[in-house]
């Protein structure tokens, strides 16, 4: 499969963005100097710094240290000394002579992903898995100082941050520095295969796609006494919108991403709804969402999300076209990608089924990161992650306002959910904060700025 972007936006959208972005990065601080197209240490070996050090980092730390050719895992870095110390603790039975990381590289803290990348040197490799709401902060300063990067989704929280990831992976382009997202469905072989097919016609024209993540309700835990707000919230991160974005973005990123590229495009437009049914928890999670995306050509993709306990769950990818439908995903693969020759998806209307082989997405995704590296082939996913990530926020924009958002209205938002979030310190006062009752604001639609 081709790595590189294949997928643009409206072309009002690239063109408004780039006349407001206003950036030419050469000159700028993310530009600099090229990386060498070699690496520069002797025997080859790679050097690895994790940020973020909670399971999907680790697991990412993992796939690193399994590519091809030797790796050393040399910096790691956490908000939170217990994440890193277990997370060390994890990988050290499976890679014990990989692992590198004595205690003065170990840095805890909201600045430690400075000096955990200043650890590596140029042409060395960071994995990018703290809370999204940090990504777009964390990816600039390791462009900046000459990294390769894999960052794990989601990429934003907000159309600013949106913007930076796509400033920060076109420096990447001029540097000749790699970038690899965390989007692992776009590099699994029934996926690409089902899609080869409908980009080929094979259900004609797709005129409908629909997409579900439905499941038990996402977990909490209460504030400790001794735990400031603010770390609460980054340690609690998944129930807030300024850390991660909202369960919509965060958990349907994937689908959204995998039916637009069924699709070929992204959406112009977007109307939804969503709240808090049954939720208690104090936190400012919707626990329902259902969201209508529209594209250039009228087709439309649907995309519903809940958690919520006792209730039909599903978690799958479908697509319809002119003559016929398909099954892109069903409930993590099993059963595997299918087309149909109608729209009624019954076995006797079965016309194909995905048969061949399914090795480990995660893994792969790394692998063709680090075969670029030593490679030096261009290999920059950093715009299609981006659009991805708009694509999700616009969903997220539509059911928190209650307005039909296009896609230019979207990407023009100056709406930042943490201002300033670079210059954070433990003393700092978290963005959100709870009434006196102990509930924090939740999104009303049809009364919140959510654009």
């Amino acid at each position: 499969m081709n790595t590189r972007e294949q997928h643009d936006p409206p072309v009002s959208s690239r063109r408004d963005f780039l006349k407001r972005s206003g950036q030419v990065l050469a000159g700028t601080a993310l530009a600099g100097a090229v990386v060498p197209r070699c690496h520069a240490a002797e025997d080859n070996t790679i050097k690895v710094a994790l940020i973020g050090c909670g399971g999907r980092g680790t697991g990412a730390a993992a796939n690193a240290l399994s590519t091809s050719g030797p790796t050393k895992l040399w910096a790691m870095a956490d908000a939170f000394d217990d994440r890193l110390d277990a997370s060390l603790k994890n990988l050290s039975p499976q890679f014990e002579k990989q692992i590198d990381v004595p205690e003065d590289r170990r840095f805890v803290g909201l600045d430690a992903y400075r000096k955990a990348i200043d650890a590596l040197d140029p042409g060395d490799v960071v994995l990018l898995a703290t809370p999204p709401a940090f990504r777009p902060i964390h990816l600039e300063y390791a462009v900046e100082r000459g990294r390769h990067v894999f960052m794990e989704k989601s990429f934003a929280v907000d159309a600013p941050g949106v913007r930076r990831v796509l400033r920060a992976g076109e420096a990447a382009g001029q540097k000749n520095l790699k970038i690899a997202s965390g989007l692992m469905w776009r590099h699994d072989k029934p996926r690409e295969e089902v899609i080869r097919r409908l980009h080929d016609g094979e259900i004609g024209e797709i005129h409908t796609l629909r997409t579900y993540r439905m499941h038990g309700p996402v977990g909490s835990f209460p504030k400790p006494a001794d735990m400031s707000e603010l770390a609460y919230q980054i340690r609690n991160y998944c129930n807030f919108t300024w850390t991660n974005a909202s369960f919509f973005v965060d958990w349907l990123i994937h689908n959204i991403d995998v039916c637009c590229w069924a699709k070929d495009a992204w959406p112009v437009a977007a109307q939804g709804h969503g709240g808090r049914q049954v939720r208690t928890s104090p936190d400012q999670m919707f626990d329902h969402y259902c969201v209508e995306y529209t594209f250039a050509d009228g087709a439309h993709l649907y995309a519903q999300a809940r958690h919520m306990d006792k209730c039909w769950g599903i978690f799958s990818d479908f697509a319809h076209g002119a003559c016929g439908s398909a099954v892109i995903m069903e409930n993590l693969g099993a059963p595997k990608p299918r087309i149909y020759k109608n729209q009624n998806q019954i076995a006797a209307n079965e016309v194909w089924r995905y048969d061949g082989p399914q090795p480990n997405a995660y893994q792969v995704e790394h692998d063709l990161l680090f075969d670029a590296i030593r490679q030096d082939t261009p290999y920059n996913e950093a715009q299609r992650a981006a659009y991805a990530a708009m694509a999700s926020i616009l969903g997220r924009m539509a059911a928190f306002s209650g307005q039909m958002v296009t896609w230019d209205e979207a990407m023009a938002s100056d709406l930042e959910l943490a201002p300033g979030l670079e210059d954070y310190t433990w003393d700092s006062e978290a963005p959100v904060v709870p009434d006196e009752g102990g509930q924090y604001p939740v999104a009303m639609p049809g009364v919140s700025k959510a654009f």
